[in-house]
């Protein structure tokens, strides 16, 4: 069991972070800092943006069972 919840930890961990990867700027960072922060509103968020976001969040969701799951598994082993 504890096998299956760390490779799913691990391939949620990889999936994780290529959504965030993906997600598109919106502004505020460094970039913005050194005059690279060109941004246009063009009057909201797109369906790929919106469907991106909703993946996002799922992924971290079973990240985030995966990591309470591991912490209860190692505390309560014999």
């Amino acid at each position: 069991m504890e096998t299956l919840i760390t490779i799913l930890l691990m391939a949620s961990s990889a999936i994780m972070i290529l959504l965030v990867l993906l997600h598109k700027g919106r502004g505020g960072g460094l970039s913005d800092m050194f005059g690279g922060g060109v941004s246009s509103s063009l009057g909201g968020s797109s369906v790929a943006e919106r469907n991106l976001d909703r993946l996002t969040v799922g992924i971290g969701v079973i990240w985030f069972a995966c990591v309470i799951a591991m912490g209860l598994l190692l505390a309560y082993q014999n």
